[in-house]
C-alpha cells in the first residue's frame, strides 16, 4: 500500500526546483495568470530543453511531474 501512495504522490505536480537534471518530465507554468505551457521538457542545469534537445525554452516552468505512459509524449 505504501508504494501505491508514493507513486500517486510522485504523479502530483512538484515545485520546479526539485526537478531532476537530465530527465524528461512534464512541465507547466501555474501562476496568478493561470496554467499554461504544459509540455514535456528536460532540465539541464539552468535551462529547459525540448526532449530532443533541439532548442531550449525562453521561459522557466514553475512545476513538474513525471511523464505518464502517454504515447503522445514520447
Amino acid at each position: 500500500m505504501g508504494n501505491q501512495q508514493e507513486n500517486e504522490q510522485m504523479d502530483e505536480w512538484q515545485p520546479v526546483e526539485t526537478a531532476p537534471d537530465g530527465v524528461t518530465v512534464m512541465t507547466k507554468i501555474d501562476d496568478e495568470r493561470g496554467v499554461r505551457n504544459e509540455q514535456p521538457l528536460m532540465r539541464c542545469r539552468y535551462l529547459w530543453w525540448f526532449p530532443d534537445r533541439s532548442m531550449y525554452t525562453y521561459y522557466a516552468p514553475t512545476h513538474w511531474r513525471p511523464l505518464r505512459d502517454d504515447p503522445s509524449h514520447r
